[in-house]
């Protein structure tokens, strides 16, 4: 299968390391634009060149093994920002180990994390000084906070400003400490706590090579290339983010804009001309729907359908007109927006579709953070409409299985390949239990098709299997409930049945108000909303299997918890 694809892979540079990734690009796109920052929200972006990244890099990196720092781990936490991923690339560079965390941490998660990852530095935005003002750590970094003398306490609040500063001078005096210290592509560099939707979190252990490997692997099916402009949207100490929206952008010469938040996507696509941007199945769903109920408000949804179908017929002969066809859609999208890349999730096979039709690309990969992350992706110079639903083959280099297939080819997906991680910090019974062989059980379901496309169908752990030994995959069911425009998310369960002794299927509902609200009126009150959500599953499942129908569900107004790439956390007791 690979061997097939080899002969339309992009040219690549082939590198082991981020140290060199980055001083290679510095020099390649010296005068190229790497970011794009706002210094006041609402404000204009304003532009850093890749040798202005290059020289903060090696000064916080010469700062901080000046610090005594050297080989040090070092944690690092707080809104997506330049100063982020300075310091991320100052400690991995040259200088120490980085563990970034998760911004919506909880003060007791924090500490718990920067105890059990051993650190003796924090990198942190002004946000998150409260959080860290009574845990005990020998260097605390502000990143967005003024001068401060840290020789003046014993445990003090240094400004990443003042380091920027000392850093670039001891660069002027001949310090090479940082600039010329050798990297172990094969040893821990980063340790990440996974943000999973259940358990505990583990710190993976990943080196140089984890991540090179996988930015390289996706660079030869991917074109991303100098001319591209990123909208940095998701949480950056994410490998999805860190790995693709950030380390991969910097090795092509490609340039990253900031968002300055969810409600703002749109209007920062525009400002900032964002050719690609990368991002969860949530985020392109509400752009998706935004675009038809705008359509409709102004009763241009039934032309819209007509231009998608005459544009279909257009692409058959090899003539694509999307661009003239929805010059308004793309226009308010920036105009130049080509090609969108979604992960972490599943996404409606029917949204992929709909992009395409208006003349976007969109890609789907599947990752986990144990593998750096990507494993598989839909490659930008394939038929992906055809394959809608699917996250593509294995990447370059890697290989996947399917084992202890069902009787329709379900099973557990194991992968293999270089982006493989070095297994979980301090955690070597948990390391075992997924690294076997030189491979990696995801816990992940999931069949290949006849061309080594690969389909997830849900979690090993989350399967409902019923007395009569069938298997129910929540996410499946969960699927077709949140296809429904009255609905905006779902939780699919297990129910324990007294009467029968049979484990049946349940549903948390969180219902679309505003969509409801809009359509029916503010006075649609909560019994109204619960029997139009009713009559909703009871059409689901008419296209359901019998023993996969909801039997029981429940309405609720809060929002479920959420993982940081918006994946609903299934805590709850079956």
């Amino acid at each position: 299968m690979e061997t097939q694809l080899a002969n339309q892979y992009y040219p690549v540079r082939e590198i082991g390391d981020l140290k060199s990734m980055l001083n290679s690009s510095a020099e390649i796109f010296a005068d190229k634009v790497a970011f794009l920052i706002k210094k006041v929200k609402g404000g204009s972006y304003s532009e850093i060149l890749y040798s202005q990244l290059k020289h903060d890099v090696d000064a916080i990196g010469t700062k901080l093994i000046d610090m005594g720092l050297k080989d040090m781990k070092i944690a690092i936490i707080g809104e997506n920002c330049y100063e982020w991923i300075v310091s991320y690339f100052a400690v991995v560079c040259g200088c120490g180990i980085a563990v970034p965390l998760d911004k919506e941490l909880t003060r007791d998660e924090i500490h718990i994390l920067l105890k059990t990852a051993e650190c003796q530095a924090v990198f942190y935005t002004n946000a998150y000084k409260k959080m860290l003002e009574d845990y005990d750590i020998p260097y605390k970094i502000n990143m967005g906070a003024p001068g401060f003398d840290y020789n003046s306490v014993q445990t003090p609040e240094i400004s990443w400003n003042s380091m920027l500063e000392e850093g670039a001078a001891l660069l002027e005096t001949g310090d090479a400490s940082f600039i010329n210290a050798d990297i172990d592509k094969e040893a821990m560099q980063v340790i990440l706590f996974t943000s999973g939707t259940t358990g505990t979190p583990k710190g993976v252990m990943l080196s140089h090579r984890n991540i090179m490997s996988d930015v390289v692997a996706t660079c030869k099916f991917v074109n991303i290339g100098p001319q591209d402009r990123t909208l940095s949207i998701l949480p950056i100490h994410h490998t999805f983010e860190s790995t693709l929206g950030m380390t991969l952008i910097l090795y092509k010469g490609a340039s990253i804009a900031f968002c300055e938040g969810l409600k703002y996507i749109s209007k920062n696509i525009v400002e900032a001309g964002a050719t690609v941007i990368l991002g969860v199945p949530l985020i392109f769903e509400s752009i998706y729907d935004k675009i038809w109920r705008q359509a409709e408000k102004q009763g241009k949804d039934k032309i819209l359908k007509k231009a998608i179908s005459f544009n279909r017929t257009m692409k058959a002969i090899g003539l694509d007109m999307s661009k003239k066809l929805f010059h308004d859609v793309h226009a308010k999208l920036g105009g130049k927006l080509r090609l969108i890349i979604t992960g972490a999730a599943a996404i409606d096979p029917n949204v992929c579709r709909g992009f395409e039709d208006l003349g976007f690309k969109i890609l789907q990969g599947y990752g986990l953070t144990e593998c750096s992350p990507l494993v598989a992706g839909c490659h930008d110079f394939a038929n992906t409409y055809k394959k809608a639903g699917s996250v593509g083959p294995a990447i370059p280099g890697g290989e996947i299985e399917i084992i202890e297939k069902d009787e329709d080819g379900i099973g557990e997906i194991i992968y293999k390949g270089p982006n493989v991680m070095l297994g979980y910090y301090n955690m070597p019974e948990e390391t075992a239990r997924v690294l076997r062989d030189g491979w990696f059980y995801t816990g992940d379901l999931g069949f290949l098709d006849k061309d080594g496309w690969l389909y997830i169908t849900g979690r090993k752990k989350n399967v409902i299997v019923t007395k009569t030994g069938k298997n129910i995959y929540p996410e499946e069911v969960e699927f077709y409930i949140n296809r429904n425009k009255y609905i905006e998310e779902s939780l699919v369960m297990a129910v324990e049945n007294n009467d029968d002794d049979d484990t049946t299927v349940g549903a948390q509902i969180k219902p679309a108000y505003d969509v409801i609200y809009e359509e029916f009126g503010k006075d649609f009150d909560d019994a109204a909303i619960y029997s139009l959500i009713k009559k909703m599953i009871s059409d689901i499942n008419e296209k359901l299997p019998i023993y996969k129908r909801i039997r029981n569900f429940s309405v609720r107004k809060e929002d479920f918890e959420h993982t940081t790439t918006k994946k609903i956390k299934r805590n709850y007791k079956k």
